[in-house]
């Protein structure tokens, strides 16, 4: 009897723990999605008490409500309930719970898939060659509970990792590289127009960003941040989405302030000012040594009358500097309060003469107009190539699955191994 009794604790202990542990997942996604317990009490019909009961694991969760706030969170009522831990589903039915549009458009679908399985293959090849396979990318997961958290946060790390990489505060080069660089991979997809990018974790490929391939590349650059941004801080879900729609949720916020901070970091907006002589105070005092009377004196020093007003040129040229749009570089200004918000009123409203200026100077790259040259896989590609000719020159791989790889890069496979051959001759 004893015994038995010993077994319902234990039981009850469980279930406990199990109900505390939903309610963390529950907290964690409202956070997400930047709701107030108050609103997701209204969503479901219920007082403000019960979520917070839900949430604190002191009232159980009916399978009505799980799948309701299933749908609110946008997560999978089996992650909520922590069965769904990243690698315990095929990674296919993971992106097409995440993905809807790729059940709904074939081309989508195509696209998506073949840049999974590339990054499978890339992630087979690592295993084979015994390189690490895990991530050394530092993570970042924070709770936000307002738009000031997420804000601060993103601007915090953004200068964290730009120290972590020894990046100081020069522009950034090609960002696809350097996320690939990070163990992460990077690729250009087939996405809809609503839909900026995507991050994924999953045991079978690790980590990858997905970025919109029919945007400009200054818009996919910025993508590449905030999706970067999402591995840094996010890694609880499966996958993270980008969309118009959810842009006003906190993590969204969050990416969004780490993608403007690491791609204009504040002092390099402030040398960049500098080197245009602008961003200087209306007055200065100064101090200078007298040396025939062994005193000091104080001077004040006025930049000339309308010298430091800061035009389209100067926010065109910050935005060629950086690699950023045109509008990012006004926003960016205005969030480091360098111009104020009718400043910032009078540069937008004259984007279109900015964007001719700099299409003037030659800077096509930082426009977002017409239709954007597509990237593709290329990092990706580059990556996969060395992986697959270094397992060849290993005896890892044979002839035929080098010519398979070959195929799924769109390369000629003789090519190939024409390259593999010369690496093992070398």
């Amino acid at each position: 009897m004893a015994r038995h009794g010993a077994s319902s604790s234990n039981h009850g202990c469980e279930a406990l723990t199990d109900m505390m542990n939903l309610g963390a997942r529950l907290r964690a996604a409202r956070e997400r999605r930047g709701m107030s317990q108050q609103a997701v009490a209204d969503t479901l019909g219920l007082p403000r008490t019960a979520v917070t009961n839900m949430e604190t694991g002191n009232r159980t969760v009916s399978t009505l409500e799980l799948g309701r706030l299933s749908e609110i969170y946008g997560q999978p009522a089996a992650f909520l309930l922590g069965e769904d831990e990243p690698g315990a589903e095929d990674i296919s039915v993971v992106l097409h719970r995440a993905l809807p549009e790729m059940g709904q458009t074939p081309e989508v679908d195509q696209a998506v898939t073949h840049i999974i399985d590339l990054c499978r293959e890339g992630a087979g090849l690592k295993l084979m060659l015994n390189q690490a396979t895990e991530q050394t990318v530092p993570d970042y997961s924070a709770r936000m509970a307002s738009s000031g958290d997420a804000i601060r946060q993103g601007q915090q790390v953004a200068q964290e990792e730009r120290r972590r990489m020894g990046l100081g505060n020069s522009p950034l080069g090609n960002i696809a590289s350097m996320i690939t660089e990070q163990g992460i991979w990077a690729a250009a997809s087939d996405l809809p127009d609503s839909l900026s990018g995507f991050f994924v974790k999953h045991a079978s490929i690790g980590l990858a960003i997905l970025v919109n391939d029919r945007h400009w590349p200054v818009r996919r650059r910025f993508s590449y941040a905030h999706e970067y941004a999402h591995a840094l801080f996010d890694r609880q879900a499966p996958v993270t989405t980008t969309r118009r729609e959810n842009s006003s949720e906190l993590i969204e916020k969050r990416a969004n302030a780490f993608a403007a901070a690491f791609l204009m970091p504040a002092e390099g907006v402030v040398e960049q000012l500098a080197q245009l002589d602008k961003g200087r105070p209306s007055r200065q005092a100064q101090v200078i040594f007298d040396v025939a009377n062994n005193a000091s004196i104080e001077a004040e020093i006025r930049p000339r009358p309308g010298s430091q007003f800061i035009t389209y040129q100067d926010a065109a040229a910050l935005a060629r500097h950086f690699g950023v749009s045109y509008e990012a570089a006004v926003w960016r200004l205005k969030s480091l309060g360098h111009i104020g918000q009718g400043e910032t009123d009078a540069l937008i409203g004259q984007k279109d003469v900015g964007k001719r200026y700099i299409k003037l100077l030659g800077f096509l790259d930082i426009l977002d107009e017409g239709e954007a040259p597509q990237a593709n896989e290329v990092e990706l590609r580059n990556q996969l190539t060395r992986l697959a000719l270094e397992a060849y020159r290993q005896e890892e791989i044979s002839r035929g699955r080098l010519s398979e790889i070959s195929r799924k890069l769109g390369i000629d496979p003789a090519e190939m191994i024409d390259l593999a051959e010369a690496a093992c001759a070398g």
